[in-house]
Parts: C-alpha cells; sequence; structure tokens
C-alpha cells in the first residue's frame, strides 16, 4: 500500500494511491480516520488494516495532478539522519567514522513535499549545495530499548528522501545543525510504501539523479549501520513515536561526478521497488 499527504483547495489529506497517478481521498473513504500521516499511524498497529477496509472497493477520486504534495509526515516528533553511513560517502568526505550511528535532527521546515521546488542558499554557497539520496524509514509503534532483531516490526514504512545540505554551513563548526536545515533545502516523498508491499530494503538501491545524469547508485544492504541498528541504537536513548523519520544515509557519488546542485537542476531520488522523488531547484531569490 502507497500513502500520499496531499493538499487539495485550502484542506490536508491523506490519500491512498490507486496507481502511480490516481488515489482514493481516505477522508471521503473513511470519515472517521485522521487526515494526518502522524495521526493516523498513531492509531496503533492496526491502523494498515483499518484504511484497507475503508476503500476496499472504492474508485479513485483524484489525479495527482490535481493537488499538492506536503512531505509524507508534514510536523514529525524528529527527523534523525545518519551521516557517514556508506563506505564510499566516507572515504569522498575524508572524515573519520565512529563506530557508532553519527545522528543528528533535521526540522520540518527544512523539507519540503515531491514536485516543490528547493529553495537554493545564497548565491554565494550554491557550490556547496548537495543533493544526498537516501532511504527514509517511517516508525509505526513506540519504540524503547527495541532490540536489533525486532526493530523492522517497529517500522510503518519507507519512502525516498533528499537530505539536502548547505556544506559550506555544515563545516562552519563541529556541529552540522545549521547546514543540514536550511530552509526547504530537502525533501521527503512521493509516499509512504508499507513494509509487506516494499519487501527486504536490502535487495533495493538508491539511486540519484541530476537533469536525468545519474549521480549514485549504491545497494541499500551496503550501510555500514543497517536499518535495525539504527533503530536499536537511537531506541536505548529516546522513546521513538508514531511518525518519527530515519534518513538513512547517503551513498558516495559516482566516479566523475559530484554532489552539486545549481539553480533549475531537476533532482531524483528513486528507491527500486517504490518510487520517485522529484524537486527542482529553484532559481535566484
Amino acid at each position: 500500500m502507497r500513502l500520499i499527504s496531499f493538499q487539495h483547495s485550502g484542506r490536508r489529506g491523506i490519500g491512498v494511491m490507486t496507481s502511480d497517478t490516481q488515489f482514493i481521498d481516505l477522508s471521503k473513504a473513511a470519515p472517521n480516520l485522521p487526515t494526518d500521516m502522524r495521526a493516523l499511524i498513531a492509531m496503533g498497529r492496526t491502523w494498515q488494516q483499518r484504511v484497507e477496509h475503508a476503500i476496499r472497493g472504492k474508485a479513485a477520486d483524484y489525479s495527482i495532478n490535481d493537488i499538492s504534495f506536503n512531505p509524507v509526515v508534514i510536523e514529525p516528533q524528529a527527523t534523525w539522519a545518519v551521516a557517514l553511513n556508506y563506505k564510499a560517502h566516507q572515504e569522498e568526505t575524508g572524515l573519520k567514522r565512529s563506530e557508532y550511528p553519527e545522528m543528528f535532527l533535521r526540522v520540518p521546515t527544512s523539507i519540503v513535499g515531491h514536485q516543490h521546488e528547493l529553495l537554493p542558499p545564497p548565491e554565494k554557497y550554491m557550490n556547496a549545495f548537495d543533493f544526498e539520496g537516501e532511504l527514509a524509514v517511517i516508525i509505526g509503534a513506540p519504540a524503547r530499548h527495541v532490540a536489533e532483531k525486532d526493530a523492522l516490526s517497529y517500522v510503518a514504512g519507507y519512502s525516498s528522501y533528499n537530505e539536502g545540505t548547505v556544506r559550506a554551513y555544515q563545516r562552519h563548526n563541529r556541529q552540522f545543525g545549521l547546514g543540514k536545515n536550511f530552509e526547504k533545502s530537502g525533501a521527503f516523498g512521493p509516499w509512504l510504501m508499507t513494509p509487506d508491499e516494499f519487501g527486504d530494503y536490502r535487495k533495493q538501491s538508491v539511486i540519484t539523479r541530476v537533469n536525468g545524469g545519474e549521480k549514485q547508485n549504491c545497494k541499500l544492504g551496503e550501510m555500514l549501520n543497517s536499518v535495525e541498528n539504527q533503530i536499536s541504537y537511537l531506541s536505548e536513548g529516546i522513546r521513538l513515536q508514531p511518525g518519527d523519520v530515519i534518513a538513512t544515509g547517503t551513498p558516495g557519488s559516482l566516479p566523475g561526478t559530484d554532489k552539486h546542485m545549481q539553480y533549475g537542476d531537476l533532482v531524483e531520488v528513486e528507491i527500486t521497488g517504490l518510487g520517485v522523488l522529484k524537486n527542482r531547484v529553484g532559481g535566484k531569490a
């Protein structure tokens, strides 16, 4: 099952995809269910069955051309991102990796939905405005002190993520914060795909293209810290909540390419078997 967060005629909603372009408006199929993805997931482990029951036999209400995409989870309690989680990315940055997952946080205002423009930083920093194609994991149930062997049972779904970064600001000091949180610098979408449809994430790849040219292509199974490890590690310190997001790290660039984005670039992050997140970089202010 694939679910989107959308905006239509001034209201927010959740859509259930019936094809790559058509969807059922959940508020019409089930007016008693939440219209916010985080609230829907927080209903408990039966939320998926309730949605499936609600849409059974229903026809699509809208095309994706009729609506505006919101980030899959609009305002998660937390979005955790993982640094240096692929060997090639570690090598291209020249940074030494810890034996533990290296985590930092992103704020909701730094993220846009599918097909929305990325807001470029000031012109002097455009040569350091980088895409980072990643698998996003959406947590589905409160998770505290979770063993790695049980971690995937806490996942509500997966999505694509462009963890856009202004490298110059990232390097100003030892904290990644501002360089990872420029307004509308990253993207999240187009939809949440449930684990039963996505299957084993290790068998899939993350592919990033800029203006049609391939820039990244890597198996998700090459993560240095697995999804299971990331969930378990985070749950040692905090209680992960439904709707929390983990951006699981970006691979290195393909030989002869770089990660810079420029004005007007069309950036696509594909997670094979899931879908393609597309965003264009805006023009000069």
